[in-house]
C-alpha cells in the first residue's frame, strides 16, 4: 500500500515542487521549510523549531539567521518567559506563503477539474484521513514540553548552544559552507560537511 501510494502521489508532488520553485529566487528549500513551520507555530522556539526540522541546533540558529537578514523572520522574548526566544513571520513572509499557496491551488485545480466528483471526494476523504493520523502520530512522538528547559535550555539566550544571543540588533553571522557555497550534508539525524571539504566562512 504504501509503496502503491508512494507512486500515485508523484503529479502531486511535482505540483508542490513547481510551486515552490516560485520560490527559490527569495527562499531556499529549507528555509522555506522553517517559514512554515513558524507559520503553522507561531512563536515556537529555536530549540523546538530544529527538532521539527531534524536538525542540529547550531544549524537551525544559522538558519534563522538568514531569514532574519532576508525580512523573513523576527525574533522577540517570548510571551510567558522573556529568557526565551520566539520566531513570528514578518508580513513578507506571509505574502510569500499566500502567493505559493495559490500558485499551488490553482495547479491543483486544474488536476481536479478532470477528475470525477466521486474520485475528487474519495481523495479528500483519504487524505483527510491521513493528515489527522499523521498529525497525532507527530503529537505522540513531540518531545515533553518543558523537557530539559531551564537551567540548561540552549534554545535561551546565554544557554549552552551560545546561539540567538541577547543583542537584538544583530541580524546577520557568519555562515559555514563547503567550498561550493552548498549547505551541509545530512547523514542519519546529524549533519556534518562533505569529506574534503572544509568549512569556509561567509556572511549571511
Amino acid at each position: 500500500m504504501a509503496a502503491a501510494l508512494d507512486a500515485a502521489a508523484a503529479a502531486l508532488l511535482g505540483i508542490w515542487e513547481s510551486a515552490r520553485e516560485g520560490t527559490a529566487n527569495r527562499v531556499s528549500g529549507a528555509q522555506l521549510r522553517a517559514v512554515m513551520v513558524v507559520e503553522q507555530s507561531d512563536g515556537i522556539n529555536l530549540r523546538r523549531l530544529a527538532t521539527r526540522l531534524d536538525m542540529l541546533l547550531s544549524s537551525a540558529s544559522r538558519l534563522c539567521d538568514r531569514l532574519v537578514a532576508a525580512g523573513m523572520l523576527e525574533r522577540e522574548p517570548g510571551r510567558f518567559d522573556r529568557r526565551e526566544i520566539s520566531l513570528h513571520l514578518t508580513p513578507e513572509a506571509r505574502r510569500l506563503v499566500a502567493e505559493l499557496r495559490a500558485d499551488r491551488q490553482a495547479q491543483l485545480d486544474a488536476v481536479l477539474a478532470g477528475m470525477s466528483r466521486e474520485g475528487r471526494d474519495a481523495l479528500l476523504r483519504g487524505m483527510r484521513e491521513f493528515d489527522e493520523t499523521a498529525r497525532r502520530q507527530q503529537a505522540q512522538n513531540a518531545p515533553t514540553p518543558g523537557q530539559g528547559d531551564w537551567p540548561d535550555d540552549p534554545d535561551r539566550p546565554g544557554g549552552r548552544s551560545g546561539d540567538w544571543s541577547g543583542d537584538a540588533g544583530r541580524q546577520t553571522r557568519a555562515v559555514w559552507t563547503g567550498p561550493s557555497g552548498g549547505p551541509e550534508r545530512s547523514v542519519g539525524t546529524t549533519r556534518e560537511w562533505p569529506a574534503g571539504e572544509p568549512p569556509v566562512a561567509r556572511t549571511a
